[in-house]
């Protein structure tokens, strides 16, 4: 009884922000990715579209994974200045990519005058991806200085959408792969790394924090306010939550203690949601065209694996409260997503279609499309 009273924990602001923003993130990186296809597609530019994973990248995704875990195990307070650096330039290339289709919709709406102002790396920018960028720029320069944890968040969602949008799954077969294999990474790095490595791996390199760049550089000059600038930084590859969210009404909570979920716990679902709502708007438009019935009459396979993604988490959260130790989440959304989505194609005769998937559009054929 006494254990189940803990998952009370579950209740708490933090708990269900934690949640709730977890389970939009990967809705909304599936279907960024949808519109990112769309547009390329509109464009005819695939060469940019998105990156389609092979049955050998897909292998060689826990193997890479591994080597960079162990190199930030043994070599982080090294090399922490660079990483902070280049996890500030990506996140502000995530923001502008997530943020610049509202910037247009707002603009295309309210008949804007937005003219081109200049061109860099062969690209021309307008006025308003001008001043976007200088926004994306702000944000991340925002991040370095204070440290806080709403905009860690911030340039961790946009991360998670920005890879979901570019690094695309063309089958289910090699979904189940990729996910299998990191399924069993997952386990491995979160239950077993202590007996090799003496400490658990996972948890020490999600939970250590980076030197700040800025703040070294204030120091080393002497510069005037100093103490306003965040010495260490959470990096935005996870989703963090204080305990005391609500300012400290929950019973225990104190104000260094955080909720947190790693990306890879939103990004690697992401993919597989991204992968079936693609294959949901394929699959309805064609029965739309064909059949002149509404695709709306019938439940698509994003919701499943949605509802399965939030089952899972949920899981994984009351198993680490039970526990009272670390958990790998992919243990419990792997099978939570991806049963669902093969269990429920099967219902429909449609495993075989979403096994192999659909044929990309080349460039020749699409050039041939145009002519």
């Amino acid at each position: 009884m006494e254990s189940l009273w803990k998952l009370t924990y579950l209740l708490e602001p933090a708990s269900l922000a934690l949640m709730s923003t977890a389970i939009f993130v990967t809705f909304a990186s599936a279907s960024r990715a949808l519109d990112h296809g769309k547009e390329m597609e509109r464009n005819l530019d695939f060469s940019e579209a998105s990156i389609t994973l092979d049955r050998s990248q897909a292998l060689m995704i826990p193997l890479a994974s591994s080597c960079s875990l162990l190199l930030m195990f043994y070599l982080f307070s090294s090399v922490s200045h660079l990483v902070t650096a280049f996890t500030a330039i990506a996140s502000a290339s995530a923001l502008f990519f997530c943020l610049s289709p509202y910037v247009a919709y707002i603009i295309s709406q309210f008949n804007l005058m937005d003219p081109f102002v200049s061109r860099c790396c062969s690209k021309s920018f307008t006025r308003s991806q001008g001043i976007l960028v200088l926004l994306c720029i702000g944000t991340v320069v925002a991040w370095l200085v204070s440290g806080h944890w709403v905009l860690n968040n911030l340039l961790g969602i946009a991360i998670c959408i920005a890879f979901v949008s570019h690094v695309r799954l063309p089958n289910i077969k090699i979904c189940a792969l990729l996910l299998v294999c990191l399924f069993v990474y997952d386990i491995f790095w979160v239950f077993f790394s202590e007996r090799l490595f003496g400490a658990n791996v996972m948890v020490s390199v999600a939970t250590q924090k980076a030197s700040n760049p800025v703040h070294t550089v204030a120091n080393s000059l002497s510069l005037p306010g100093l103490q306003l600038i965040a010495k260490k930084l959470e990096l935005p590859v996870k989703l963090v939550f204080p305990r005391n969210l609500m300012g400290g009404l929950i019973p225990g909570s104190t104000a260094g203690e955080y909720m947190m979920l790693g990306l890879g716990d939103m990004a690697i679902p992401g993919m597989l949601l991204a992968l079936v709502l693609c294959f949901d708007h394929q699959k309805y438009r064609d029965m739309d065209i064909s059949s002149g019935t509404s695709s709306s009459k019938r439940h698509k396979y994003i919701w499943y694996a949605l509802s399965g993604y939030a089952v899972g988490l949920i899981t994984a959260l009351a198993a680490g409260i039970l526990s009272q130790s670390p958990q790998p989440a992919l243990l419990y959304l792997v099978p939570s997503t991806l049963g669902p989505v093969i269990f429920l194609s099967w219902l429909r005769n449609e495993l075989w279609e979403l096994w192999e998937g659909a044929r990309p559009i080349s460039n020749d054929k699409a050039r041939s499309m145009v002519v």
